[in-house]
C-alpha cells in the first residue's frame, strides 16, 4: 500500500500550494516512512524517524553544538563546583549576551554566503556615539540610542552598497571598514579615550535583574506566544492546502519550552548573593534577547524578505531568475547585520559600564565562530538565528570555565579555535553527504 506524502515547505506553499511534490513510500508495520520532510504529514514517530534520517544524512543543525554545550557544562562542573552555582549562571548569561547578539547579527549575511568583518568594529563606533552625545553633547539617551542605531544602519547600507551594487567582496569591503572604522573610534573618543556610562537604563541592562514575579510573567508570555505561533503556523498551512505535523510535536515543543526556561526562571528567582544585599531574579538582558531573538526569528521565517535571503544564499542565480530582487536583498541583509551590531555594542557598554577607542575590536571573530559553532553554515542558505544562540553559549561556557579552573587566556583561544575548525568541518561534510547543501532548514 502506498501514501502520498506531501513534500513541500512553508514558503513554497504560500506560492504554489497546489504544484507541491509528492513522493510515494512504502508502509511497513515497523515504519511508516522512511524521510519526512518539514511540515509533512504522518504520526510523531514518524516525524522523529524522518529527523533522523536527516541528521544521518548529514543534515544536523544545531545537535553537535547541542552536544558540545552538555559535554562541556558536564566536564566543568566537574572539575569545579562553583560552576552550576546560581551566581555563576546569571554571570554565563550575561557574558553571553554581548556575543550572542552580535553572532545573531552575523548570521543576516553568513546566510547569503558573505562575511562582515566590520560588525564589531561597527558596534563600538555606534557605542563611542552613544556615550559622547549622552556625557559630552547632553542629549537625552533616548535620541543619542536612535542616533546610534542610524549611524549603525548606515555604516550596513554603505557596505551593502559596495557588495551588491559594486560588487566588491565582502571580506575586502568589511576588512576596510574594520580598519577605517577604529581610526573613526579614535578621532571620536581620543586616543587611549574612556568614557564611562552614565545612564542608568543601560547599565541596568547587563547589571540588574527583575523581580522574581516578572520572571514568572516573562515565562507565561513566552509560552503563549510560542503555542500561539504554532497554532497560527498550523491555520496558515490548512488554508493554503498543505498538511500539518502531528498536534503532539506542537505540546512537546511547548512543554520544552515551559519546563526548561521554568528551570532557568526558579534558578534565577533564588538568592546568589554572597554578601549582606540580596540579589535574586532574572537579569534585563535575558527578556530583551528573548525579544529580539522572536522578532528576527519570525522575519527570517514567516516573511517574504526571510524566505528571499534563504533562497539567495541558496542559489543567487536562481533566485534571481525567480524574480527576487537579489541586491536588494544583500543590501538589507547588511542593514539588519548593523543593526543587531549595534545592540551588541550596547550591551557590550552596559556590562563593561564604559566605551573605549577599542571597543569591539577584538569581538567579530568570536561572533563568526559562535554562528558557526552553532550550525549557521558558511556556505549560506541554511542556518537559523537560534543556532547563532546556542553557539554563543557554547563560547561563553568554554571562557567561563577555563576562567574559574585559572587556565591561561592562551588555552581559551586554543580551545575555541579548536572548537572552530571542527564546527567548520563538521559543515563542510554534511554539505557534501546531503549532496550540495539544502536551501534552508
Amino acid at each position: 500500500m502506498t501514501t502520498p506524502i506531501d513534500t513541500s515547505s512553508p514558503a513554497e506553499a504560500d506560492k504554489a500550494p497546489n504544484s507541491a511534490s509528492r513522493i510515494t513510500t512504502t508502509a511497513t508495520s515497523n515504519l511508516a516512512v522512511t524521510i519526512i520532510g518539514t511540515g509533512q504529514e504522518g504520526s510523531v514517530r514518524d516525524q522523529f524517524a524522518g529527523y533522523f534520517s536527516r541528521v544521518r544524512g548529514g543534515d544536523m543543525g544545531a545537535l553537535p553544538a547541542l552536544g558540545g554545550f552538555l559535554v562541556l557544562s558536564i566536564l566543568f562542573a566537574n572539575l569545579n563546583p562553583y560552576f552550576l552555582t546560581t551566581l555563576n549562571m546569571a554571570n554565563l548569561f550575561q557574558q553571553a549576551g554581548t556575543l550572542m547578539m552580535l553572532s545573531m547579527a552575523l548570521v543576516f549575511v553568513i546566510l547569503i554566503a558573505e562575511i562582515d568583518l566590520s560588525a564589531g568594529v561597527t558596534s563600538g563606533v555606534a557605542a563611542g556615539v552613544f556615550v559622547l552625545l549622552v556625557n559630552t553633547y547632553k542629549f537625552e539617551w533616548v535620541a543619542a540610542l536612535v542616533i546610534s542605531f542610524v549611524v549603525g544602519v548606515s555604516i550596513g547600507s554603505l557596505i551593502g552598497f559596495f557588495v551588491a551594487k559594486i560588487g566588491v567582496p565582502s571580506f575586502v569591503v568589511t576588512l576596510g571598514l574594520f580598519l577605517g572604522l577604529q581610526g573613526l573610534q579614535l578621532v571620536l573618543l581620543g586616543e587611549g579615550g574612556l568614557y564611562r556610562v552614565e545612564t542608568p537604563q543601560i547599565l541596568s541592562i547587563m547589571n540588574d535583574s527583575m523581580e522574581p514575579w516578572a520572571g514568572w510573567l516573562m515565562l507565561v508570555i513566552v509560552v503563549v506566544v510560542a503555542f500561539g505561533m504554532g497554532m497560527w503556523d498550523r491555520v496558515r498551512r490548512t488554508k493554503a492546502g498543505v498538511t500539518n505535523r502531528p498536534m503532539a510535536l506542537l505540546w512537546i515543543r511547548v512543554g520544552a519550552i515551559a519546563v526548561g526556561l521554568g528551570v532557568v526562571v526558579y534558578l534565577l528567582n533564588l538568592n546568589r548573593s554572597v554578601s549582606v544585599k540580596a540579589i535574586m531574579g532574572v537579569p534585563y538582558v535575558i527578556p530583551i534577547s528573548l525579544v529580539i531573538l522572536f522578532i528576527g526569528t519570525f522575519i527570517l521565517d514567516r516573511t517574504r524578505f526571510g524566505r528571499h535571503l534563504y533562497a539567495v544564499g541558496g542559489n543567487p542565480e536562481a533566485a534571481r531568475r525567480a524574480g527576487i530582487k537579489v541586491t536588494q536583498v544583500r543590501i538589507l541583509a547588511f542593514m539588519a547585520c548593523s543593526f543587531l551590531a549595534v545592540v551588541s555594542g550596547i550591551f557590550d557598554a552596559s556590562r563593561i559600564g564604559s566605551v573605549d577607542s577599542g571597543s569591539g575590536k577584538t569581538l567579530v571573530l568570536s561572533g563568526v565562530a559562535a554562528a558557526v559553532v552553532g550550525g549557521v553554515s558558511l556556505f549560506g542558505g541554511r542556518g537559523r538565528l537560534s543556532n547563532a544562540v546556542i553557539g554563543a553559549f557554547v563560547i561563553a561556557v568554554i571562557d567561563n570555565g577555563l576562567g574559574l579552573l585559572g587556565l591561561p587566556s592562551g588555552v581559551n583561544y586554543l580551545v575555541t579555535g579548536g572548537v572552530l575548525v571542527l564546527a567548520a568541518t563538521v559543515d563542510a561534510i554534511s554539505r557534501k553527504r546531503a549532496g550540495g547543501g539544502q536551501l534552508r532548514t
